[in-house]
Formats: C-alpha cells, structure tokens, sequence
C-alpha cells in the first residue's frame, strides 16, 4: 500500500533531486548553484547568472559578451505572434498573454528534439520582454513597436519597449538584481509544474505554459501585485498603521508576508528593500517606500511575519514607471530560467511524476437498475 503523504499541500516532502538551488539552507538562505544570492545580486549581471544556471557555471567575460549577443539576435518575433497579440483584449490579463505567447510561439517554433532545448529556452529568455510589451504598447498606447532593440540587458530591453526609451543606468541595474531574485526557487508550484510536465517528455513549451499558469495565482506570483494594490491605498504611514491594524481585525489575507520554507526571514528581502529605498530617493518622494516599511513593522509587531520577495519589489518596480499589471509578467521573465533548468533536469533522470491519492468517497456500491432508483 502506498504511503500516504500526510503534509497539507505536500509542504515537507521531498519530491525530487535538484542541483539548481537550495532555499533555507545554506549561505543567506539562497543559493544558486552554490553561489550566495546576496553575491550574485551584488556582482552580477542578470544574464551571468542566467548562464549559470541553465549551462551550470559562471561565464567568463568573452562568454557572457556572446551569450549577451546572441539574446539581443533573438529579440523579434513572428509577424504570425504579433497578429495573435494584437487580438487579444486590453483588458486581458497580462499572465494569460504571456501564457496565449508562450503556446503560440511553441506552434511556430515547435521543439523537435530535445536536443534543441538550449536555443529554445535562449529563444524565450530573449524575446519574452517583447511579447508581453508588444501587447501592453498595441493595446494601452495603440503603436505597434519594434521589438529588435540593441538594449545589453534583459531588463533595459524590457523597460525601453515598455517608456519607448533607454532606461537609466539606476533603473537597469535594480532590473538586474530584480530579474537574478526571482531567477530559481527549488520546488514552488511553478516549477513543480513545469516538472510534472517534463515528466510526460512533453515540449519546452508546454512545461513553460503550464509553469505559466502556475505562477499566475494570487498565492504564487501574484503576492506583488497585491501587495502594490494594498499599499497604494494608504495615504501615509500612520493611515498604513490604521488600516492595516483593521485589516488584521477583520482576519482579512494580507499578501507578501511570510514564506513557506523560509522562517525567519526572506533573503530576497533584505536585497530589494535596499534599491527601493535607493530608488524612492533618487524620485525625491519617499512615501511609498516609507507606507512599506511601516506595513513591514506592523505586520512583524503583531504576527511576527516577515516580508517575502514580493513585497518590497513593489514600490521598487512602482519607482521606475512599470504598471501593476506587469509585476508578475517580470518574474516570468526571470523565473523561465529556473523553469527549463528544471525541465532539462528532469529530462536527464526522467522517471513520470505519478503520486498516489488517498480515497475519501463512498465505500463500493452497485448500480441498480434505473426502474429501481
């Protein structure tokens, strides 16, 4: 008889082997690969550790210039994905055009073998920015933009499609270290997702369609999305010392507090709380930032929770012009790099992911005759 695996949502059970990251264990709580968070947000370019993690070790500086070379080549996309995109409604949830891109592109770019894993995941990592800003320009701004920019970076080309201009050296930098937080979390939903799905020897596509409508839920990538709607409402810290105390007396959820795994803090944290603040003085208004740490003390004073991730990058990404509605589509654009790593480990020891069920339903029963029911 099979075990039955008594942690609510599976929380404590190991589910797998993964080379990729640990979390809660080691260094701040973050390791990529054996490398600290804090290191790798510190030093890093967001496309160095995006080479680590999908090709397992850190490039030199010829590597990480033609790696850089090679994404900014990828950057367009179908004139066939462009007529898809522009169909699909204002009003759309920007997960779900991320999700309708992902699937379309698998439709034209079809993985045939997965020996061609590497160029379609370097394909989606390049023009993911460009999908989701192709979209959000034609249908908020009415322009169809070009989507082939000379941008270095990742996160420059994502925020010069989305303000039509070369972001700051500032605002680059806080994209850099944003995009490396959320690159690779060990087994969350998503990336359990994209695993099940690999499991199948399903495409790369498929693995990251599902992880996409993973990460699209409220208690997954949407915690920043919430977070901003909740602290946009607050005039001013004592207005957010009030209503989050009624908040908290009315039992309702509060979004970017505590973790799963980590228990006493997020190391994530720590990191985009700094650049926030950065950010909140560079704009000379520091009320956003200051409505967040006074949220952040409230919630530690009277449930001793801490912020996750999700909470600070908020107000950070709120600071460069970057619409709510775009928070999570950013960390798709990171978090694909965990996803395929995955996808590519699971391919290499690939055994179906198929738990058993515990029954709770009625006992055996006989069908009677329809006459006699």
């Amino acid at each position: 008889m099979a075990k039955v695996l008594s942690g609510a949502g599976l929380r404590g059970q190991v589910a797998g082997k993964t080379a990729l990251s640990t979390v809660g264990k080691s260094g701040s709580g973050l390791t990529y690969r054996g490398y600290d968070v804090k290191d790798l947000a510190n030093k890093c370019d967001f496309e160095e550790v995006a080479y680590l993690i999908l090709k397992g070790t850190l490039p030199n500086a010829s590597q990480l210039a033609e790696y850089k070379t090679l994404l900014k080549s990828m950057r367009d996309i179908p004139n066939a994905l462009k007529d898809v995109l522009e169909r699909i409604p204002k009003d759309a949830h920007p997960m779900d055009v991320l999700r309708t891109g992902c699937s379309m592109l698998g439709n034209l770019e079809t993985e045939q073998d997965f020996a061609d894993q590497d160029k379609i995941t370097d394909r989606m990592l390049a023009c993911f920015p460009s999908i989701i800003c192709y979209w959000y320009r034609f249908t908020h701004d009415g322009v169809k933009i070009d989507v082939a920019t000379d941008d270095d970076s990742i996160g420059g080309h994502f925020l010069h499609l989305l303000h039509g201009e070369k972001p700051s050296e500032l605002h680059e930098r806080v994209m850099h270290v944003s995009l490396i937080l959320y690159a690779e979390h060990e087994f969350n939903a998503s990336t359990f997702t994209a695993r099940v799905c690999a499991s199948t020897l399903s495409d790369m596509h498929s693995c990251i369609t599902g992880a996409i409508g993973s990460l699209r839920g409220p208690l997954h990538g949407g915690a920043n999305e919430a977070a901003m709607d909740m602290i946009q409402k607050f005039s001013d810290p004592e207005d957010a010392e009030q209503g989050m105390m009624g908040m908290l007396e009315r039992k309702e959820k509060i979004m970017g507090f505590g973790h799963a795994i980590y228990s006493e803090s997020d190391p994530r944290n720590e990191i985009i709380k700094g650049w926030s603040k950065k950010l909140s003085e560079t704009v000379g208004d520091s009320n956003l930032y200051d409505v967040s740490v006074r949220c952040e003390a409230v919630m530690k004073r009277e449930k001793g929770l801490f912020c996750n991730a999700d909470f600070f990058h908020a107000s950070a990404y709120n600071y460069m012009g970057i619409p709510t509605k775009l928070f999570t589509p950013i960390f798709v654009m990171s978090r694909l790099t965990g996803w395929a790593a995955h996808v590519m480990e699971q391919r290499a020891d690939n055994r179906i992911i198929r738990p058993s069920a515990e029954y709770t339903g009625e006992d055996l029963r006989d069908v009677s005759d329809i006459s006699e029911r």
